[in-house]
């Protein structure tokens, strides 16, 4: 099978989690001797063009000039590309900036898209971007052969809203077994006396509603918040400079220090509310840390009775204040970890997106 990837910046991950994915799964399916294609921004940290058996096509990304209009261009350049090369599949991730050329896609390929989250949701579009969006998301669902939904949640939205099936594939995460504390010092914290957030600071991440809840809480530990540090970022750091606990820190993609972070953590957050299995929620459940979490039908999906669950800061506020949850953190934490070895490994995920996209190419 000779397959491209497109989607993403591109590999190894140097961004988040449709790119973590794309390592994980191309190298899986190079090492079962398929011939693989992924496609890289040319400014990717990355030049070579083999990554562990899979084949690196530098892609063309303006982005770093003209910004996210650049993302358009990028996938436009990737798709138009393609055309030329003979390709058996293509698998989309996400469809934000790619569905738009859905008739330059080629003809004899299978297009197997991974629709991602209900991206027009997010609170920090305008409502012409948000229309766009939902434009976008059936031209991707329209365009394409076979439909892959990353939770239940949006395979359910998926046969309702569009009446299409889609096969449901979860992200994927591998569990986090060899602990070491000398991350701690460099944030200058001890275990289990600090608490954590890594996520990409936007509205519909409930960052605002998090920080508000610890900043009026009476726990004396700190929360440390990793994610790139936007205008939504800076504004939320200057509101709470004074309150010395919340620690902005800006990104960091070394996993073996988040995971150490989360395996040590007293409580990780996780506000997501926009769709999809996320990935940093997976990670988080690998690490055998104690999830606090927005009460939605995504996380719930996921983390069932094992997580504390809130809606408002004042939910924050009185689980810090509570605290009585930590002592059941290793009956918790281990059920979590056991449903990523029997749900959620990579193994499962790239041996279940492989016969899907096989499948799918023998029907044809």
């Amino acid at each position: 099978m000779k397959i491209a990837i497109l989607g993403t910046r591109g590999i190894p991950n140097n961004h988040g989690g449709f790119e973590q994915f794309a390592e994980y799964f191309s190298v899986f399916l190079a090492s079962h001797d398929h011939d693989v294609y992924v496609y890289n921004s040319h400014d990717h940290p990355y030049q070579d063009t083999n990554f562990n058996g899979v084949n690196i096509i530098h892609s063309f990304d303006p982005e770093y000039k003209i910004g996210t209009v650049g993302q358009f261009v990028y996938d436009l350049n990737c798709i138009l590309d393609s055309r030329k090369r003979n390709f058996d599949v293509i698998l989309q991730l996400g469809y934000t900036s790619n569905s738009i050329w859905y008739w330059l896609l080629p003809k004899k390929a299978v297009i197997i898209t991974n629709m991602d989250g209900m991206e027009w949701k997010r609170s920090k579009y305008s409502k012409k971007v948000k229309k766009f969006l939902k434009y976008a998301e059936k031209l991707a669902i329209d365009s394409s052969d076979y439909l892959i939904a990353d939770s239940i949640g949006i395979q359910k939205y998926i046969a309702k809203t569009y009446n299409k099936p889609s096969e449901f594939i979860p992200y994927g995460a591998s569990v986090f077994g060899e602990p070491n504390e000398r991350v701690l010092a460099d944030y200058k914290v001890n275990k289990h006396e600090y608490c954590l957030i890594i996520a990409r600071l936007e509205p519909e991440n409930n960052i605002e509603t998090i920080v508000k809840g610890y900043h009026n809480s009476n726990v004396s530990y700190p929360l440390i918040i990793f994610g790139t540090l936007n205008e939504f970022g800076e504004k939320l750091q200057k509101l709470y400079v004074d309150d010395k606990r919340i620690q902005f820190v800006g990104a960091n993609y070394n996993q073996g220090d988040l995971n150490n972070l989360r395996y040590y953590s007293r409580y990780y957050f996780h506000g997501h509310s926009v769709g999809g299995t996320n990935p940093s929620l997976l990670e988080a459940m690998a690490s055998n840390t104690l999830i606090i979490a927005n009460d939605n039908v995504f996380n719930k999906s996921i983390l069932g009775s094992d997580a504390q669950y809130f809606v408002i800061s004042k939910d924050i506020e009185n689980l810090l204040n509570g605290d009585t949850s930590f002592e059941n953190k290793e009956k918790v934490a281990l059920r979590n970890k056991k449903k990523i070895e029997n749900l959620y490994d990579w193994n499962i995920i790239n041996q279940a997106y492989e016969e899907f996209i096989l499948s799918a190419l023998k029907s044809q």
